[in-house]
């Protein structure tokens, strides 16, 4: 999968945009010129759909749809959803939500988005944690411009995530797509942890605890852009807000 976010609808950690990346030979592709290579990898099984110049989403159809690492794309009330693995609770998330049964992961975690979005009964953290199974989604709501995405902590799925050479916003499952568009400024997206336009990067295992950067070098010692890992000695200053609005439109990480 392949997400594109105008820079004015993601605000990234400062530290994942490597200067590296504008100082030599080999820079940053604008965002056109990587979805169109993405899709071009796979012509015949490549959905994609733009929103103007503030996003773009692309899905590649799996091979085996029974697969338990499914590729699935939704879309429902301007929001749109692309997940990657599968959960082993979805059962028993989709009663909770009342969802008709057979509901995929992709609805259900539009449902909880709009749920969480519009009355906002539990924190956005506690939610993702209750996620059993492996996990990498995106959602996009087009109404608002917000771009929430998370990971898994498990390891079962893989996101890397980078800056363009327009300052958009590149999160893909393929580590070459990342490398390719933005250069050195790009890293994994940190596992158990998920990100949100206006409250940033944080970790859902350990919402208490700020996010740190980690430099990271390439193996030609060149800075690349950081990895981002748990402070476990530095509390955030306050308690994320639990209002009705505030858990997945506008928490406060800091």
């Amino acid at each position: 999968m392949l997400a594109i976010f105008h820079k004015a609808c993601a605000h990234p950690p400062e530290e994942l945009n490597s200067p590296a990346s504008h100082g030599g030979s080999w820079k940053p592709k604008l965002p056109d010129e990587t979805l169109r290579e993405f899709v071009s990898r796979h012509p015949d099984n490549t959905f994609s759909i733009t929103f103007g110049d503030a996003a773009a989403l692309a899905y590649v159809r799996p091979d085996n749809p029974f697969s338990l690492h499914q590729r699935l794309f939704c879309g429902f009330d301007d929001i749109y959803c692309l997940f990657m693995g599968s959960l082993n609770n979805l059962n028993q998330l989709t009663k909770q939500y009342g969802l008709a049964k057979g509901s995929n992961e992709a609805v259900f975690v539009i449902e909880a988005y709009r749920t969480l979005r519009d009355r906002g009964p539990y924190p956005a953290d506690q939610v993702v944690k209750d996620l059993d199974g492996s996990f990498a989604f995106v959602v996009y709501d087009s109404k608002s411009g917000t771009v929430f995405t998370a990971l898994g902590s498990d390891g079962g799925e893989k996101l890397y995530w980078g800056i363009a050479g327009d300052g958009s916003v590149m999160i893909c499952d393929d580590k070459e797509v990342i490398k390719a568009g933005c250069a050195k400024s790009y890293a994994p997206f940190p596992q158990g942890c998920m990100f949100h336009s206006e409250g940033g990067l944080m970790s859902f295992e350990h919402p208490m605890n700020k996010m740190k950067a980690m430099p990271r070098v390439d193996s030609e010692g060149v800075m690349c852009g950081a990895n981002f890992k748990v402070d476990k000695f530095t509390r955030v200053n306050s308690i994320p807000r639990r209002g009705s609005e505030s858990n997945w439109m506008e928490w406060d990480s800091h």
